[in-house]
């Protein structure tokens, strides 16, 4: 038996599509391409030559490393390949140049990744749900819109008092949390994030067009009063609207919610609340 692995090239493509996952119509050989270049890494375990696991991860704002698209030939489950495999990714990305914090994120479902996390020494640090609704327009009250914050250091205060010094978890994009850190906010980032804050100045409402497929106002909102805050719901409106009117496949609002966020949701409520997300990570370096 002979298993060597090596970071996947463009020259591997057949060998991807030659696996039996049992994924249908996966999304990973359709953009292998993409995800094997640029601040993205791939790379494969081979099992006496043929490609028997995968696995990589991807950079984001130069100093985080998410872990992911792990997929295993079924016919060689049960031999801890997919555990192997991504403890040299979790090896790589630690060495790579700039990294601070490397992490994984997966749903509560799927209990053979959560193993394959901790087996290679990464820890849950926080838990979300992906709550998508196609709008939002049931909370609304008529309240005024919230006032809209251009100054990158007005954005930065908030930032730092309500992310940074507690450590809490930043939904970067759609399914790419990380805990806060100043290395996370780049101008350039901070330029895509509008943020809104309320008349008593002591909330703010942080939205961004986010395309996973879908056009989505990916919004934040960190406290459990979401009902309690007159304009809230009001000011996600005209954004949204944006997106739509130049989407082609449909816009949603995504809101990454804590169980407890989850809680205050009201019967009927529009939110589809699939199976949360479980992020799991090192310590920051």
């Amino acid at each position: 038996m002979n298993e060597t692995i090596r970071q996947l090239t463009g020259d591997d493509l057949q060998a991807l599509q030659d696996m039996d996952t049992g994924i249908d119509d996966d999304y990973v050989i359709r953009v292998f391409d993409r995800i094997s270049t640029g601040p993205n890494r791939l790379f494969g375990l081979f099992h006496d030559g043929r490609l028997a696991s995968i696995g990589g991860y991807t950079i984001f704002a130069g100093s985080y490393a998410m872990l992911g698209r792990m997929r295993s030939d079924v016919r060689f489950r049960g031999q801890s390949l997919s555990s192997k495999l991504m403890a040299h990714v979790r090896d790589a990305a630690l060495v790579h140049p700039g990294i601070r914090f490397v992490g994984a994120n997966t749903q509560e479902f799927n209990l053979p990744a959560q193993r394959v996390l901790e087996k290679i020494g990464l820890t849950r640090q926080a838990e979300l749900f992906s709550a998508i609704a196609t709008n939002v327009e049931t909370f609304e009250s008529g309240a005024a819109v919230w006032r809209k914050i251009e100054s990158t250091e007005e954005k930065m205060r908030w930032l730092e008092a309500v992310y940074i010094r507690s450590g809490r978890v930043f939904p970067f994009e759609c399914y790419y949390p990380f805990p806060a850190s100043p290395d996370l906010f780049s101008g350039q980032a901070l330029a895509q994030w509008d943020f809104y804050e309320n008349p008593a100045r002591d909330r703010i409402v942080i939205t961004k067009h986010d395309v996973k497929k879908f056009d989505y106002l990916h919004t934040l909102y960190p406290w459990d009063d979401l009902f309690e805050q007159p304009g809230l719901w009001e000011t996600l409106h005209a954004p949204l609207e944006n997106i739509r009117r130049g989407s082609e496949e449909g816009a949603f609002v995504w809101m990454d919610l804590t169980r407890k966020q989850t809680g205050t949701l009201p019967e009927g409520h529009p939110f589809d609340l699939p199976s949360p997300w479980f992020l799991y990570g090192t310590d920051i370096h």
